[in-house]
């Protein structure tokens, strides 16, 4: 079982994905419902989610789907 993301590791992740990607546009947020991980939003567009890596302490996972329409052609 995940443990609860907290506050200060949102603070921490969010910064990470702002200088990996360089865009001051990532926003990580707790989910309403869940308190094991949280999401993550280009502006107002929800582009994945983000958790604890359970083999390793202190490490975060980052899912993303790229769906087949967003590719192009």
């Amino acid at each position: 079982m995940r443990s609860p993301v907290k506050d200060t590791d949102l603070k921490r992740i969010e910064a990470h994905l702002k200088r990996t990607f360089n865009t001051g546009g990532i926003i990580v947020k707790a989910r309403p419902k869940q308190n094991d991980s949280a999401e993550v939003y280009v502006g107002d567009e929800f582009i994945g989610i983000v958790f604890e890596d359970e083999d390793e302490e202190g490490s975060f996972m980052f899912e993303m789907a790229i769906l087949a329409e967003d590719l192009p052609a």
